[in-house]
């Protein structure tokens, strides 16, 4: 049996409780807001080209920071970054909520995402220190998974609900009855653990780390508002590529880095890495896209949509707690990492078939279950290998980096697909008559090309994670070694 030298350990479900509270505050952020966007346009008046930075200020900001405030955490101790993170987090939505202009709700957005990035991967590591039981490790990674899964469809729900009963300002001020109560919790459970010898913050590191990820997420987000040829996308995107070099050539220097390279040599965990960052390309497809397919297509309501994707959050659920539970134990992540991918893939080829005429229960439904069982497989898995073996000292680093591959998965299924599915309406709207009938034509056109793009990334996804992951048995605690899977 694991020794239980974790202050926080006999306390381990309730913080777990708390964890979860404040990770699907984060997750469900990115989908509430995207439902109060249209409202808070008409409040505030901006254009549609400024639309954008109400979700790429966020995105910029956690993306890049995300790295710098797990190390943070393992320097300073994860108690204080993860209260730290949920007290800004919560005042920034407080000033976002009330904003009177297009500035300042831009500034709380961007303020949401740094104080995001210091709550993220103290959230995930405090879930891998607290729990070192290999069986109680397998429900904790279970429950994180199915939330991170869920969250996004949550949001969408309970963006629609107050969206439409109250005003687009509640989704902002919800976050309030998440992180307040969750940070009181955290300050009286939580025992705080940090490096006794801490060594000094990498600041070349830190530095070179957050300008290029800053500049691959912003690339990505201007090659949707403008084009991939737009010299702003290009000069952003080789930047980041000198950028991260760099930082990569100096972390292999320095006696302190950022990111001990360590933390990535390991099969295991890169490739659960690279598996979620390939998820997230590929997921953004069903959520945007989707959405709008049920709103434009099928006139749901915001609320409708919401409810509508509400199997694919019980098919998460279920499939998430049957795969940590019981299931990975015996097989090892990478079976479960693949197989999750090939039904990615079996939903979108299903999305593929979608027509103007075609409907919820017969093209939608399934696919949104078949996603949730590839999402179940997915995720728990994968969180639990990003994190397997890490020494403590690294944990929150670990943690940073599976934030850091959803942030940078996102924003390139963001930009990709959004320009393959602008490009493939106006193909297929080119030449024929101008009507409202070729104009929705066309835009399902779009969204079934996009999806056939995302299966192919899922499909991708499934050869690189059956290739680079090896075949273990996740059975031990921290610093324990993999048991080969026969």
């Amino acid at each position: 049996m694991p020794s239980h030298t974790d202050p926080n350990h006999a306390r381990r479900w309730v913080i777990l409780a708390v964890i979860a509270v404040a990770q699907l505050m984060v997750v469900l952020d990115a989908t509430i807001v995207n439902i109060a966007l249209p409202s808070a346009q008409q409040d505030l008046g901006f254009s549609n080209d400024s639309r954008q930075w109400i979700v790429t200020a966020y995105a910029l900001a956690f993306g890049s920071l995300l790295l710098l405030g797990g190390r943070l955490g393992d320097l300073f101790g994860r108690k204080w970054t993860f209260i730290g993170g949920l007290l800004g987090f919560s005042v920034a939505s407080a000033v976002g909520g009330a904003a009177g202009s297009f500035e300042v709700l831009v500034a709380a957005r961007a303020a949401q995402g740094l104080f995001g990035a210091l709550l993220a991967p103290s959230a995930l590591g405090l879930l891998a220190t607290t729990f070192t039981d290999p069986i109680e490790r397998g429900k904790a990674f279970g429950i994180f998974g199915a939330i991170a899964g869920t969250g996004a469809a949550i949001g969408l729900l309970l963006g629609g609900i107050l969206t439409e009963i109250l005003s687009w300002r509640w989704c902002l001020y919800v976050n309030l009855l998440f992180a307040l109560p969750a940070a009181i919790a955290a300050f009286r459970l939580l025992t705080n653990q940090a490096q006794t010898a801490r060594p000094r913050i990498d600041v070349p590191g830190a530095l070179l780390s957050t300008s290029g990820l800053f500049a691959l997420v912003y690339g990505f987000s201007n090659s949707e508002t403008h084009s991939w040829g737009h010299p702003v996308t290009i000069i952003m995107l080789v930047a980041s590529v000198i950028l991260l070099g760099a930082f990569f050539l100096v972390e292999r220097r320095v006696a302190h880095p950022l990111l001990p390279l360590r933390v990535l040599a390991d099969r295991t965990r890169g490739g659960a890495f690279a598996g979620i960052g390939i998820a997230g390309i590929a997921m953004f497809a069903l959520f945007l896209f989707l959405t709008y397919y049920m709103q434009r297509t099928l006139g749901f309501s915001p609320i409708e949509t919401g409810l509508g994707f509400l199997p694919l959050s019980a098919a998460i659920i279920v499939t998430a707690q049957v795969v940590s539970q019981r299931l990975l134990p015996k097989f090892g992540p990478r079976p479960h990492m693949v197989v999750g991918m090939l039904f990615g893939t079996a939903a979108m080829l299903t999305l593929t078939q979608l027509g103007t005429d075609s409907g919820y229960v017969t093209h939608v439904l399934p696919s949104l279950i078949l996603m949730g069982i590839g999402m179940g497989n997915i995720f728990p898995p994968a969180f639990q290998s990003a994190t397997f073996g890490v020494d403590r000292a690294d944990t929150g680093v670990a943690s940073a980096m599976v934030n850091t591959m959803q942030q940078v998965g996102g924003s390139i299924g963001t930009a990709l697909l959004s320009s393959i599915f602008a490009s493939a309406v106006t193909s297929y709207a080119s030449g024929r008559a101008p009507s409202a009938a070729t104009i929705e034509a066309a835009t399902v056109h779009g969204y079934t090309v996009a999806f056939w793009v995302a299966a192919g990334v899922f499909a991708v996804g499934a050869a690189v994670v059956a290739l680079v992951v090896p075949s273990i048995r996740i059975q031990a605690a921290h610093g324990a070694e993999p048991v080969t899977a026969h």
